[in-house]
């Protein structure tokens, strides 16, 4: 049995008041700094809306464990952010905690409670894992072996994983996500 603790993965929505965009990304810049001091905090990644949709901000923050979280959670950083955010939103954020694959899909809209299928989850996630594994470990091993001298195998497997997380955070599984999370997410929907 595995004790170690896992990392947290926190999703907030909050929607921001018209004209007031860039004092919010202001906020968030000012707070994600003074955050990156914390003990456990892995990072964040904040999505802007898309132009057209209602002006709502999703954050995924991490942290390295659920008391990490809760310590931020009960923090001076946090009520101090908290208070100083309120005249720029609408309402309360909407938090989420995520501890496992779920973090890298989004439900889809209308999802009355977004509960994603595991083994869905997991078949999407070795499907990509495998394609990129075998397609940039074939094209990473072929460059290398261009090269006269011979390379390490950790230092191939680095470069293979390096180029397989940033192509499945930043790009493939935003996409997937999109558009598999009628899949992912069989629940019930809102008419």
């Amino acid at each position: 049995m595995n004790d170690a603790p896992e990392p947290v993965t926190v999703l907030i929505r909050r929607r921001v008041k018209p004209g007031r965009e860039a004092d919010y990304e202001a906020w968030l810049h000012r707070l994600q700094a003074a955050a990156r001091g914390l003990p456990g905090y892995l990072g964040v990644t904040t999505q802007r809306p898309a132009s057209g949709a209602p002006r709502e901000y999703l954050s995924a923050v991490r942290f390295a464990t659920l008391a990490d979280l809760r310590a931020f959670e009960a923090s001076d950083l946090r009520r101090q952010a908290l208070a100083e955010v309120a005249p720029l939103v609408d309402g309360d954020a909407a938090w989420e905690e995520l501890t496992g694959l779920e973090f890298w899909f989004s439900a889809p809209a209308g999802t009355v409670v977004p509960q994603p299928s595991r083994p869905r989850m997991a078949l999407v996630m070795i499907a990509v894992v495998f394609g990129l594994v075998l397609s940039i470990g074939s094209v990473v091993n072929a460059a290398f072996a261009l090269l006269p001298v011979a390379t390490p195998y950790p230092l191939r497997l680095l470069v293979t994983i390096s180029l397989e997380v940033v192509l499945m955070t930043w790009w493939l599984m935003p996409w997937l996500s999109r558009r598999l999370a009628p899949w992912i997410y069989p629940q019930r929907r809102v008419a």
